[in-house]
């Protein structure tokens, strides 16, 4: 059936339960760009077991489990067509920085629904809670936007939702340039997206692309590298909040270039790629640096 906005807004889930450990951490590191040279000594933690760091925006990829059948609260009768799902925002705010494993568990709850028109599509907003679960202590919330390209006009709300960072009206205060590679997507999807969008050459045509597109979250934690690499000085646990706005796609073996603005601790930051003039990929970014 298409989408009932009552019904959406009562879904989630509680109790779902993951976990993850250092490979997943370093594989995470490798599907967003680190070690491109292999001899770099500041990228180096992020992919070897010693001293092992987090890229904060692992957070993406987690959980990948499931709740059980009892915790789903009011899962769905709605059905969206996935083959039409892009990204369209995220949002995480990190309680505590990543250890480099965990036992997870956490609840989900869609926030907001927005019928954008029959040939605009949908936006779905949820939100969910991440918690060590061995000490409940809260690690990170996510919320996410996706949108429904062949979903609208089910006769919801058309607007609603956070309103997405401002970027400063003014020339960047620094330019980071970091490639992809051609096979990058399916290095990325091991940390978990296996969405054929991103790998199967078929499957991109048939839904309106040309060919795969790169992960939107691979983007997401590229743009996370470009910061940490600079303003960052590659301190994973300064990052306090990290937010993006999808634009358009990339494509595998594309360069991606940051446009950083920094106002104290507040860093805001949009992506283009090299290779198409003017074609912004992120937009609206923000990254909040503590001390």
């Amino acid at each position: 059936m298409p989408i009932d906005y009552d019904d959406m807004m009562q879904s989630g889930a509680t109790g779902l339960r993951s976990r993850y450990d250092e490979k997943d951490v370093m594989l995470y590191a490798l599907g967003v760009g680190f070690m491109r040279d292999p001899l770099d000594e500041n990228e180096l933690p992020f992919v070897y077991e010693q001293n092992l760091k987090v890229e904060p925006t692992f957070a993406s990829a987690l959980p990948r489990g499931a709740a059980p059948i009892e915790n789903q609260r009011n899962a769905t009768k709605s059905s969206i067509n996935l083959m039409l799902v892009v990204d369209g925002e995220r949002h995480i705010t990190f309680h505590k920085p990543l250890p480099v494993a965990a036992d997870l568990i956490a609840d989900e709850r869609t926030i907001g629904v927005y019928d954008k028109g029959r040939d605009h599509g949908a936006v779905v907003v949820s939100e969910r809670q991440v918690r060590d679960f061995a000490t409940n202590e809260k690690l990170f919330t996510i919320t996410s936007s996706l949108f429904a390209r062949g979903d609208g006009g089910f006769g919801g709300p058309s607007h609603g939702g956070p309103e997405p960072h401002p970027i400063p009206d003014r020339a960047p205060d620094l330019i980071r340039e970091c490639d992809t590679r051609p096979d990058q997507a399916f290095l990325y999807a091991l940390s978990g997206d296996r969405n054929p969008l991103h790998r199967d050459p078929a499957f991109a045509k048939m839904v309106g692309f040309p060919r795969p597109i790169l992960h939107g979250l691979c983007s997401f934690g590229t743009a996370c590298r470009a910061i940490l690499s600079t303003i960052g000085k590659y301190q994973p646990e300064r990052i306090k909040e990290f937010a993006v706005r999808f634009s358009k796609p990339v494509f595998p073996g594309e360069t991606i270039v940051t446009h950083i603005w920094a106002d104290g601790g507040t860093i805001s930051f949009r992506a283009f790629v090299k290779e198409r003039e003017g074609v912004m990929v992120l937009n609206k970014g923000l990254c909040v640096l503590g001390d």
